[in-house]
């Protein structure tokens, strides 16, 4: 039986009603509206003017191509990571005016420009939307681009799963961004606290907008591990054996197999949180045999794997871009893979120290106490790795390197007050400080290094050149001195007793630190501004930084580097036969550079379809029709995603055979391109044939 709600509510249009009560007065989000609105009539201008619709329809909405699959991942991520970023803008904006009894208050609010049940929005949107919708999409859409071509597969092992995935995402952070303006967010911060998320306390639509968001989002989530796991199983090249699998793909495995497991606890969690709001059940109530802290134990035992889900892929990225730029192999392999799921299986047994102030036994929090430092010994062996790993190389330092770098000294000391929140005593003093805060941003930066990294690093290899070096490194830069001034005054205050969450500061001595907050958020503006003309230059000057082999580094050393840059449509030539662990440098070194196989084959490949896209607009509708309780929209929603399902399980034209002749003309065309573009001290090509195709040298190699 459906609970009853406050408000109005029509069996046509549910609880619309409720947004003649809201007063669109904010200018905040009138310009957000505005940006939205005007960045997506400058889109469709350029769309209708260009005459690209059947373009952008043909190779990129219906594609299942796993590499621009990939790119529409990181491109959700970066818009995401754009708006958080807003969101914490206005988070340390807040905080720096509204401080003492005096400071002035303006928009509705009495002290600053935020009003407390905005604020309060605010900061629920930024972590959920950092987490799951900007860090998240990046890190599978780099997984997504790498991992098949760096096992020397032609696609994911489900293709159209894969695009499906995508679409469900999309949908998650098209539900997020409809809430910026139609209705509201939730208050209850991106945990989803338990009794603010229950009806009476949250009556509005806010809470369901996080739900069904990270409801439909979590789905996609789950449906991409599975088919990673299956790819990196299943779709191996020939000689690619688990001894010779690359660092990345061997963290991707450990980190999907941590997503496959823990993301259905999110999902029951949150689908017993539904129960209690829509039809009145009691799972997380203080009555009624109902218990709040079931709900907090269900979330962390999905939160904290999932924060080794999105460290794991990091971990990855350090351990390929740290050996190409030392020009030597990675130290410690078998150690650096037992490493990797040592971490995803300790991941699972550290749940409870998230509140070791909730009043549990010395044994059971002592027990949590050890399994938590427990992690920082296979994380110290990757450090360690990755450190001789660098002794005695050959050291360059371009902007990948850098970004690692970063990366690496945000590990250990984030790994260092990590094990100081280990321990129940020091816990007890800084629960619910910013202390606490400024560690897990510390955590969640060094995945952001990473990412940054990764990013540039493989750039070459997706697009064909590479970005911009020069504001590349204005961007780190910037970017470094802005997590400096931002985190490590949130340190300070943390153990100066500042509580999170807080809308107003009563404290007028913290004022000089949330001042240098607030400068350090001017820096990471500026290094925004950087990034975004990184960017353009580099767009604009792609001839003149185009890469004319496929090893855009000259030092690079897995598969990956083993076709052209960028790839065509169907990875390689013929599938590789790998040799050796790092199987682009052994072909370096015995000379086996050649593109051109001894024979071509046919290549087998999946059909773009329309379908993955048409369930994502399917789901949208169905997820806003619950948010807002139309029960015949999401009944037909969901009737009509079932028939598109059957429908599709009936069609067996699914995939096409490319004939052997037609990969020799594109491969003759693919090489005359680059020769046309070849410089005299341009990188030298690499192979793509392997022991299937005798791979020879070209003439002057």
């Amino acid at each position: 039986m459906l609970v009853d709600l406050q408000g109005p509510w029509s069996p046509i249009f549910g609880r619309l009603g409720l947004l003649l009560d809201v007063h669109y007065n904010n200018p905040v989000i009138f310009f957000a509206f505005q940006l939205v609105v005007v960045g997506g009539a400058i889109a469709l201008f350029w769309l209708t003017c260009a005459n690209r619709w059947g373009w952008l329809w043909r190779e990129w909405l219906t594609t299942v191509d796993h590499k621009k699959i990939g790119v529409m991942y990181v491109l959700v991520g970066l818009v995401m990571l754009f708006r958080g970023f807003f969101d914490a803008l206005m988070i340390r904006t807040q905080q720096a005016i509204a401080v003492g009894p005096d400071s002035p208050g303006v928009l509705g609010a009495a002290h600053g420009y935020l009003p407390p049940y905005h604020f309060d929005q605010v900061f629920t949107a930024h972590g959920m939307i950092m987490i799951l919708l900007a860090v998240t999409p990046m890190l599978v859409g780099l997984m997504n681009i790498v991992v098949p071509i760096q096992i020397g597969a032609r696609d994911m092992a489900y293709p159209y799963l894969n695009a499906l995935g995508l679409w469900l995402t999309a949908v998650a952070a098209a539900l997020v961004m409809i809430a910026l303006f139609v209705g509201d967010f939730s208050h209850a911060g991106w945990v989803g606290l338990t009794p603010l998320t229950e009806l009476p306390y949250s009556p509005g639509v806010g809470v369901d907008y996080y739900i069904w968001s990270i409801q439909i989002g979590s789905i996609g989530t789950t449906l991409g591990a599975v088919n990673l796991i299956a790819t990196i199983i299943k779709m191996r090249a020939p000689g690619m054996t688990w001894g010779r699998l690359p660092i990345f793909s061997w963290t991707t495995l450990a980190s999907n197999i941590i997503a496959l497991t823990s993301f259905p606890v999110l999902g029951v969690a949150l689908a017993l949180l539904t129960f209690d709001r829509y039809i009145g059940t009691h799972f997380f109530t203080a009555d009624l045999g109902g218990n709040l802290m079931m709900y907090t134990n269900l979330f962390w035992i999905w939160g904290h794997p999932e924060v080794y889900f999105v460290v794991l892929p990091a971990f990855g990225f350090l351990s390929e871009i740290i050996p190409v730029f030392s020009e030597k192999p990675i130290f410690g392999y078998v150690t650096m893979v037992l490493a990797s799921m040592a971490i995803g299986l300790v991941s699972w047994t550290v749940w409870l120290h998230h509140f070791f102030t909730m009043g549990a036994s010395p044994g059971v929090n002592s027990y949590f106490s050890i399994a938590t430092m427990l992690v920082g010994i296979p994380t110290g062996v990757k450090v360690f790795n990755w450190a001789f790993t660098m002794y005695r190389g050959r050291l360059r330092f371009p902007t990948p390197m850098l970004w690692a770098m970063g990366s690496l000294f945000l590990l250990i000391t984030g790994g260092t007050t990590g094990m100081m929140l280990s321990v129940p005593a020091i816990n007890y003093l800084v629960h619910n400080s910013v202390f606490v805060i400024a560690h897990f941003h510390n955590m969640f930066l060094l995945i952001a290094y990473a990412t940054f990294g990764a990013v540039t690093f493989w750039w070459p290899k997706v697009f064909g050149f590479k970005l911009d070096e020069k504001l590349g490194k204005l961007f780190f830069w910037f970017f470094t001195a802005g997590t400096l001034f931002v985190f490590i005054p949130m340190y300070t205050l943390g153990f100066m007793g500042m509580t999170r969450r807080l809308d107003y500061v009563s404290h007028t001595s913290w004022q000089p630190l949330l001042l240098l907050e607030l400068f350090g958020i001017a820096l990471y503006s500026l290094s925004v501004v950087f990034f975004l003309a990184q960017l353009a230059v580099s767009i604009r000057d792609r001839e003149k930084n185009r890469v004319t082999g496929p090893d855009a580094w000259g030092t690079s050393r897995s598969l990956e580097w083993a076709t052209h840059c960028p790839p065509p449509f169907y990875n390689f030539a013929v599938t590789p036969v790998v040799h050796d662990r790092d199987e682009w440098a052994w072909r370096r070194e015995h000379g086996l550079i050649s593109l051109v196989p001894d024979r071509y084959l046919d290549v087998h490949m999946p059909k773009n379809t329309a379908v993955p896209l048409l369930i994502g607009a399917l789901s949208l509708f169905f997820g806003f029709a619950m948010i807002w309780r139309i029960w015949w929209l999401a009944g037909v929603s969901l009737l009509a995603i079932i028939v598109v399902i059957i429908i599709r399980s009936f069609d067996k034209d699914t995939d096409y055979i490319i004939p052997a002749a037609d990969i020799e003309r594109m491969e003759a065309e693919i090489l005359n391109r680059g020769a046309a573009d070849e410089t005299s001290d341009a990188p030298i090509g690499g192979g793509a044939g392997g022991a299937l195709a005798s791979p020879r040298k070209r003439d002057g190699d």
